[in-house]
């Protein structure tokens, strides 16, 4: 996964010229063409990819989760989008897009962050498997989908404690374990009661990816240093109450698991997290770090 990464960035450093004139106002860059029937509107895809401003600042990687995207080819939206490019590929090929960031919001809902300057981004992709529609009756397609979403469910959920190892070693870390799974390493212990379920708990939080980049933080600093700052949303410390499924479930056991004034790094295997059926934004099986500090603990009266 590092090689296809460093990979990636060599890409960026040397394509600044060479570019195509594609559609609309879409320009592409191919690095690798393979022999291969071009992609079309209703086949599968499955690919990597890394999207970055024109400045080269990174706005999200699929290598930062270790797993590749999986969705339908559409029919473009509009000339220059971002399947207008995806059409001149085919399976083992890469290439980088530079599109406008209008494309970007239909393939992966993000808008364009407020702080970012320019009409572009890069979008460079590589096409690691095509499941072709072409006239295979909808139920045959369907069952070749399926089983090919449930082998890559398979091994993702085998790979999953191997990634979580692998962190721990590298990190020179030595993690106490809970009952559920989760892993945690107090970086500054508190004091005080604990939380009961019911009690109301105020906390700052920080999200990483198993590779380390933030995706999200209620502090403002920390947000801006990663580049993720969002003038649409504050950035207050979170108060919640204790006991009830607020966060993800390996946060919600924090809250009831530490003092006041405690900071602590947790690792939580994506049974704590998303689970193994992920979400729009994580894949299945996707393991998370957060940093935690319990600002405040209010009891709630109840015994």
């Amino acid at each position: 996964m590092k090689n296809n990464l460093i990979f990636f960035f060599l890409l960026f450093a040397a394509c600044n010229d060479g570019y195509k004139k594609g559609p609309a106002d879409m320009q592409y860059l191919i690095h690798h063409d393979e022999p291969g029937a071009a992609i079309k509107p209703g086949d599968y895809l499955c690919l990597h990819y890394i999207h970055r401003t024109e400045n080269d600042s990174l706005l999200a990687s699929s290598y930062d989760f270790d797993h590749a995207v999986i969705f339908p080819q559409r029919k473009p939206a509009f000339r220059g989008d971002i399947f207008t490019g995806l059409a001149l590929l085919s399976e083992g090929d890469s290439a980088t897009f530079k599109l406008n960031f209008d494309s970007m919001q239909i393939i992966l809902n993000v808008p364009k962050p407020p702080s970012v300057k320019g009409k572009y981004l890069l979008f460079t992709v590589k096409i690691e498997r095509v499941i072709p529609k072409g006239a295979k009756p909808d139920s045959v397609f369907n069952k070749e989908v399926r089983a090919f979403l449930a082998e890559d469910a398979a091994g993702s959920k085998a790979a999953e404690a191997g990634k979580i190892s692998r962190y721990i070693a590298e990190h020179k870390l030595s993690p106490q374990q809970t009952s559920s799974g989760l892993y945690y390493i107090v970086d500054r212990q508190g004091s005080g009661p604990l939380a009961k379920p019911g009690d109301t708990v105020k906390f700052d939080h920080t999200g990483r990816y198993i590779t380390g980049r933030i995706f999200d933080s209620s502090m403002k600093d920390t947000a801006m240093k990663a580049g993720i700052f969002d003038l649409r949303r504050p950035y207050t410390p979170t108060v919640a109450v204790a006991g009830q499924k607020v966060t993800v479930p390996g946060v919600d056991e924090a809250l009831l698991h530490f003092p006041q004034g405690t900071k602590v790094t947790l690792i939580l295997p994506s049974a704590l997290a998303y689970g193994g059926d992920g979400n729009a934004v994580f894949p299945p099986y996707t393991p998370l770090v957060f940093g935690v500090e319990i600002l405040d603990i209010v009891k709630s009266g109840n015994p």
